[in-house]
């Protein structure tokens, strides 16, 4: 039980269900709300297939590749920190034109839900703790993500505008430190060798 919250705390923060949650609503404003449930379903399927297809042979693409885990860290964490940095120093998110049909599978489902953070950090988890507690953490993680994205409105509505955006912005700071860690673990596993 201990190793599976050891795995389930990183994956919450990478996952970061509420710090998706305004640009989840920002995308899809306005889309009809059996189809917004719709786009729920069909991210939570393609976050866990893509994290599931990852556990299983992650590691081996990237040994394929001649990547290793430290090159992985350090580019997710790169990423991360970009993508943080943009949402931390943007006032005005502009209302980009998506395809409806897509928009659950790619950007919510991935890398949204399952990105570069949460793929890193499922590698390193299933090497310290192992299959069955790292796959379980992944699963609820998702689900928990599927289940505030269902409920977004409410939670908006709870939690106001300015609220959402509070939220989001101290996602994406925490987001910031997690890419900067990343990159530092990187950098230190490249010096171990």
């Amino acid at each position: 039980m201990r190793n599976y919250w050891l795995c389930f705390v990183p994956l919450f923060v990478a996952v970061d269900a509420i710090g998706v949650l305004p640009l989840f609503m920002n995308l899809t404003h306005g889309v009809k709300p059996l189809r917004v449930r719709k786009i729920v379903f069909q991210s939570v399927i393609t976050a866990l297939v893509v994290a599931l297809v990852f556990c299983a042979i992650g590691e081996i693409i990237l040994n394929l590749l001649g990547i290793t885990v430290s090159d992985f860290m350090i580019a997710g964490g790169v990423l991360l920190f970009a993508l943080s940095l943009y949402d931390l120093i943007s006032f005005d998110k502009h209302q980009h034109k998506v395809d409806v049909q897509s928009l659950g599978a790619v950007p919510v489902g991935v890398p949204l839900i399952v990105g570069p953070a949460v793929l890193t950090t499922t590698i390193l988890l299933l090497r310290q703790y192992g299959l069955a507690p790292t796959i379980t953490a992944v699963v609820v993680n998702v689900a928990i993500a599927g289940v505030v994205l269902w409920f977004s409105q409410a939670i908006i509505r709870t939690l106001g505008k300015t609220g959402a955006k509070t939220v989001s912005k101290l996602a994406s700071l925490l987001l910031a430190a997690i890419g900067v860690m990343m990159v530092r673990k990187g950098v230190m596993m490249l010096f171990v060798r």
